[in-house]
Formats: C-alpha cells, structure tokens, sequence
C-alpha cells in the first residue's frame, strides 16, 4: 500500500548563505557525523539526522521508509515571523519560489506548503491568495503563535478568511520555543512538552475565540496529533457549557469545532494512535513523520500498520486523507 507523508521539512537551497553578518538570516548546513548542523543567526541545531535540502536524497529517505509522496514544509524558524516588513515579504517569497522548484522537479512524488508573512494578516492573505492561484502549492505553514499571539486572535482574520477562500491547507506547527519557563531547558522538555502544547493552544483558541466557527470551510492541518487537545475536548466542552468566560460568544459545541481539524499521526505510539482515530474519526487523521529530525516518527507507516485499523481506514490515513487535500487521486476510487 502506498503512503503520502503529510509532516516533512525542507531547506531550499535559495535561503542557503555563508553565514555573512549582512545576511545572517540565511541558513548554513553542513553534516558533522551522523547529523546535519543547521546555522543561523548565531546558533548551531543539531536535532536534523536526515538529509535536509537535496530533493532526490530526502526522497531516497522518504522511500526507505515506504513514503511514495511527501508533502514538504519550511523549517519553522525559516517562516519569518519576526523579520520586519518587507524583509518578511520577500523572504518568504525567495523560499516559496525555491518549494515551486522542487515541486516541479518531481510533480508525481512532492506536494509543498509556501511561507507567508503573518506577523502582517492582510499582506499574508495577499500572498497566501496569489501561491494558491498557481497551481503550485496546497496552501501554507504557519506557526502556533505570531509576536507573542496565538492563531485566535482577532487580528489574524484577514488570514483565515483567504484561507478559506482559497481552500487552502493550513498547517499549524509550533514556533518550537513558545515558552520561557526555564524548566523546558531541562531534559529536552521544550521539544517533548513544549511542542505538542504549543499546538493546543493554538488549536484551543481557534476553536473558543470562534475562528472555526466563522470558517467552516477552513482547511487547518495540527502538527503532532493536535498535542492534547483531543485530550481536552471534555475540559473545553464543559468550560463553553458552565463558565461565562470560556463561552463568549461561541454557539457551536467545542466537541464539534475539534473534530474540523486534521491531525497528524505523529503520537510515537500506536495505541495512542488508534485512540485519536476513535476520537476524530479515520478521515480527519493524515500520515506524518517530522522528518528529518530527531524527534521524528522513524517508521511512521509501521506506526499506522500497529495501529490495528480496518484495512478502509488505513488506506485512508495512509494516503487517501492527504491526497483528498492534495488533490493527487485516492487509492479508493483509483
């Protein structure tokens, strides 16, 4: 069976410098043993194990691991969300120009998400709508949270409301350090814990602040199985019942509002896994790995394999969910 990886990152190779204090935005890499040092603005990241800017390595990798499509993404911190305008602007579009290149390069096998400016909604929209009008991308990434707010507030309405004009695919991944608590220095905790908690924030406040709501067309991809929010639905279904202030003026059960989400199946565990499809239904969850990062699921097709779905809902989280969003065909009507 064929399977789509809706969860990978790329560095396009129009961001890549030498490290020059004028541009100290652009990325340097460069391997050291068995990990890829990604350099920027000063600091050194080694949590990237996989190939990170070659097209035909990333999906010999991909291959390896039974993944016959990818969807790739910006690395996070490469979403300029707290670059000024219009250096913001035109940085994104040197890297969505870079995603378009490697899409074209292998049409059959790469879908990408483009780069938009956010920290200004209305010029975001304004490039989110002229990427979709290409034909080249399946929407955008955007992170959790944009200066400190997160992806509810008002401010940010411009954004949605193209997104969901353009049915475009929304993917909410975490900023990776959205907290300052000093604790999350410790033991790898603002990956482990900070990540997926980023996200639920995020996914929490669009659906209580009503975004979900207003949009119900909207499209939004959460990173790392949606975090806890799924965990959550009983605390937020209770809170828009019983406490003036979590109601606001929401008139859809929160319950309801999760369940538009798509998830992906990135839990390191099968069981948990199998529990989010109970929970949100096999249509609304898509194979993902985090790819090429040391957090990422090694074997995410074997993790949907030992999930114990019906050979339906495999197919459908293994490639179908993706396509459907992709528009690529679906195994089930091939």
């Amino acid at each position: 069976m064929t399977a789509l990886d809706a969860h990978a990152h790329v560095i396009v190779s129009e961001l890549l410098g030498d490290g020059g204090e004028a541009e100290a935005w652009r990325p340097r890499v460069r391997w050291e043993g068995t990990r890829q040092i990604v350099e920027l603005g000063g600091r050194a990241i080694s949590s990237a194990v996989d190939e990170f800017v070659e097209l035909e390595t990333i999906l010999a990798h991909q291959r390896r691991r039974g993944i016959d499509h990818v969807l790739l993404s910006p690395w996070v911190p490469l979403l300029f969300g707290a670059a000024p305008m219009p250096q913001a602007l035109q940085r994104c579009r040197l890297q969505n120009a870079g995603l378009a290149r490697l899409r074209a390069l292998a049409p059959d096998r790469v879908s990408v998400l483009g780069a938009v400016p956010l920290q200004d909604p209305v010029a975001a929209a304004d490039e989110l709508a002229r990427l979709m009008s290409t034909g080249s991308f399946a929407g955008v990434e955007v992170t959790a949270s944009v200066g400190g707010a997160y992806l509810g507030d008002p401010r940010f309405a411009p954004f949605w409301a193209a997104a969901e004009a353009c049915s475009a695919l929304v993917f909410v991944h975490p900023t990776t350090r959205g907290f300052a608590d000093p604790v999350f220095e410790e033991d790898y905790l603002w990956n482990l814990v900070g990540n997926p908690f980023e996200t639920t924030i995020a996914a929490a406040h669009l659906v209580m602040g009503g975004t979900m709501e207003r949009h119900p067309g909207l499209r939004v991809l959460l990173a790392h199985a949606g975090g806890a929010i799924v965990a959550l639905r009983g605390r937020l279904r209770h809170g828009h019942a019983a406490v003036a202030a979590a109601g606001r003026a929401l008139g859809t059960a929160p319950d309801e509002l999760i369940g538009r989400f798509y998830f992906d199946t990135i839990t390191h565990d099968p069981a948990l896994l199998a529990a989010l499809i109970e929970a949100v239904g096999s249509e609304r969850v898509l194979l993902g790995s985090d790819y090429p990062f040391d957090m990422a699921d090694p074997d995410p097709v074997g993790t949907v394999r030992a999930a114990a779905l019906a050979p339906e809902a495999q197919g459908r989280v293994r490639w179908d969910n993706a396509a459907r969003l992709l528009g690529l065909p679906e195994l089930s009507r091939a």
